[in-house]
């Protein structure tokens, strides 16, 4: 072996720079120093070849040809051309050689990369001409040596590609699909899940999603003591950068070689069976991923079979501990992550159902995908796919008996109950059974099972489909903070048993005193959207990140009206919030729907909620308004509007300050200029004294329905709302 030290460094994906160095750490105790996607080192060459033969995560190894930080300033075109003929190019690479140039970086000098590129190759052949007498020729397509030359902070760094092409390209994906994972990406996704010592362990791989099966490819890799250099050496897939390199030492490179391929020999004696497994519901997919294993020499270890995600079932040989992996399409319209809702549910729900006691993990870019599966993290790490931020979440997927155990752990029981909690479990456990003739025939899953009925214990319990969301009233001043803080307590505590959930399962809105410029308890962050039916109707309901859900269940007799007569007819919502009535009139037959709100983040929501319900016409308008403003401009008829402003709002949006029993009159007599002759208006509030102005509107016809609007799940609270059914005389 040679004792000479060079100077190197070796790129890699953003984010996996500390894998690198961990590789390098098997084959010389140099200190390693890191940077954005790059490593330096200082080694002998035996240590730069066998990070080409063996990095999993490497992109390509340089050989560095000059000092940056000694070099002068590159301040002209003719200092970077000096720059590069001070090289010992002669020491490098022969006159009969082809090579090509990449430039990266500008200044002020060097404005455009090609530019760059044409002096780097200039200064090169003029040195050699000089030295040698001949200039050697360029080919861009197919050199035999790549240089590099990086400009950055003023400095330029001249490298030589010791690796050729990318080492990414291992030689066994020839065949791919639209938008495949780069193989040191999913090594390195690989690592960082902890796949050695799995493998070592004796741990199955399933990839449900496999597409070209690269996961499998490169776990079978490492459990086989592979050296990912080797396939690329037997694939011929590009010539290795050093092969033209004045400066290779091929005997050192065949010891090593044959060194790994022992390793390989051994490595695969030592795996058995069917290993790994992918699945996947293109056939075609599926016979690229069977040729790519043949051409990387796993396909003994890796089994496939065709099925969508939900349909997947563990290979009955596979009893044992083990993974689950996957990278599900991320979306990048709204349709597209509409749809992809259900696939992460699905992933979830199937892993839970055919892996108990093994761990999922799941690469994705879209974190609001990744809440859909309704599982906790125990961990997550951070990627980059090319530019896109990414993420590795990995779940432990409970046996049926950690499961048991849990829940008999969480599980509040009766004799567990204070007097307090007990006397509101009996209160929840009543109401319960006198919703149930209601609710055959409700077409809902989310509504109100406690609300205020013990007054000490004063909060809002709703149910949506499984979940709970309490919402606590601010007590009384002359109550102590501890007493309210006890009975909220109690509550949960009643909550969570009667439905036999752990408390952290329940959405909790606290409103407490505080002092000075503190308000309620801030909102959460958690991203945890799910369905909930209405009627006809799906719709998406957060319990967690706002002070509301999305849906005002005390409004379903309302959107139910609205639903029944809005065939052929033109409806208006102002104040729409989610939308949620827009929804129902569309279901219902709406020749156009038009909603106003002042929130982009709610009609968003409204955007998913049209989505879900597979709405997706021009007939259908968002708009972001100002609704008082965009009231006074409107010129478009309606058959029907819903009108529901907030009791009091001075947004910074808004021009003024609306307040409902002040303003409502304006607003009722506005929307009386845009309804049709036999139109229909329904105006509702939430304020408890509120006192509708029947003098001042006396030219319409009035009728208070808010005896008709409420459900019996609100029976207990009638004044929860008012609502008026108003038209022209």
């Amino acid at each position: 072996m040679t004792t000479e030290n060079l100077s190197f460094f070796a790129t890699c994906p953003k984010g996996l720079e500390d894998l690198l160095a961990r590789e390098l750490e098997v084959f010389t105790p140099a200190a390693v120093h890191m940077s954005i996607g790059a490593v330096y080192f200082d080694a002998t060459i035996d240590v730069a070849y066998s990070l080409c033969l063996w990095s999993r995560v490497a992109n390509r190894v340089f050989l560095q040809l000059n000092d940056p930080k000694n070099s002068p300033p590159i301040a002209t075109e003719l200092a970077l051309y000096s720059a590069v003929a001070e090289i010992p190019w002669e020491n490098h690479m022969a006159t009969d050689t082809t090579f090509a140039v990449d430039f990266v970086g500008t200044n002020k000098a060097i404005t455009n990369t090609q530019y760059g590129a044409v002096r780097v190759k200039d200064a090169i052949v003029d040195r050699l001409r000089a030295r040698i007498g001949r200039r050697p020729d360029v080919n861009k397509q197919q050199p035999q040596i790549r240089i590099q030359a990086r400009l950055a902070k003023g400095r330029v760094q001249i490298g030589l590609d010791l690796s050729g092409g990318s080492l990414h390209q291992r030689g066994y994906r020839l065949e791919q699909g639209a938008a495949p994972l780069k193989e040191n990406l999913a090594a390195g996704i690989l690592l960082r899940l902890g796949w050695p010592e799995l493998a070592q362990q004796g741990a199955y791989l399933v990839d449900p999603m496999c597409g070209s099966g690269t996961f499998l490819i490169e776990a079978a890799l490492i459990a086989a003591d592979t050296a990912p250099g080797l396939l690329r050496t037997r694939n011929s897939v590009n010539p290795w950068g050093f092969e033209h390199w004045l400066g290779h030492k091929p005997k050192i490179w065949g010891e090593l070689l044959q060194s790994a391929q022992e390793r390989a020999s051994t490595g695969k004696a030592a795996l058995s069976g069917e290993r790994f497994w992918g699945a996947d519901q293109s056939a075609r997919m599926l016979q690229m991923a069977k040729a790519n294993a043949e051409r990387a020499g796993m396909a003994e270890f890796i089994g496939f079979s065709k099925a969508e995600i939900a349909e997947f079932r563990r290979p009955e040989h596979m009893q044992g501990t083990g993974v689950i992996l996957c990278n599900p399409p991320y979306g990048e319209r709204l349709g597209e992550i509409e749809e992809l809702r259900d696939t992460y549910l699905k992933i979830a729900e199937m892993s839970k159902r055919e892996c108990p006691g093994w761990q999922l993990a799941v690469f994705t870019g879209n974190p609001e995908l990744a809440r859909e599966m309704r599982l906790r993290p125990k961990k997550t790490n951070k990627f980059f796919n090319g530019p896109l931020p990414c993420e590795l979440y990995v779940y432990d997927l409970m046996s049926s008996e950690q499961a048991t155990l849990r829940r008999d752990r969480e599980t509040i029981r009766e004799e567990d109950l204070s007097e307090g909690a007990l006397m509101v479990a009996n209160r929840i456990k009543k109401n319960l059974r006198k919703l149930q003739p209601w609710l055959k025939n409700a077409q809902t899953n989310a509504y109100r099972v406690y609300d205020a009925d013990i007054p000490e214990y004063a909060a809002a319990v709703d149910f949506y489909d499984g979940q709970l969301h309490v919402q606590e009233y601010a007590a009384p001043k002359t109550i102590p903070e501890d007493v309210t803080q006890k009975r909220l307590r109690e509550l949960l505590n009643a909550v969570a048993h009667v439905f036999s959930v752990p408390q952290k399962k329940i959405a909790l809105k606290t409103r407490q005193r505080n002092k000075g410029l503190q308000q309620y308890e801030k909102m959460a962050d958690a991203g945890e959207y799910f369905q909930v039916t209405e009627g006809k109707a799906k719709l998406w309901v957060n319990l967690r990140d706002y002070l509301d859900t999305g849906l005002f269940l005390d409004h379903r007799p309302l959107r139910k009206m609205i639903y029944e007569q809005a065939l052929g007819k033109r409806f208006l919502n102002l104040f729409c919030y989610t939308a949620t009535a827009s929804v129902h009139a569309a279901l219902g037959g709406a020749a156009q729907t038009v909603s106003v709100d002042m929130s982009k983040t709610y009609l968003e929501w409204a955007g998913r909620n049209f989505a879900l319900n597979s709405i997706v016409s021009e007939r259908h308008q968002l708009v972001q308004a100002d609704c008082l403003k965009w009231l006074n401009q409107c010129r478009q008829g309606f058959d029907l509007i819903m009108l529901d402003p907030p009791t009091f709002s001075n947004s910074k949006r808004m021009e003024g300050v609306l307040d409902v029993q002040r303003d409502h009159v304006a607003l009722v007599r506005r929307c009386m200029e845009l309804l049709n002759p036999k139109g229909k208006l329904y105006f509702s509030n939430n304020l408890r004294g509120f006192k509708l102005d029947t003098e001042a509107l006396e030219e319409f016809n009035v009728q208070n329905i808010t005896a008709q609007t409420i459900d019996v799940d609100y029976s207990r609270n009638p004044k929860i709302h008012h609502c008026f059914l108003i038209e022209h005389k």
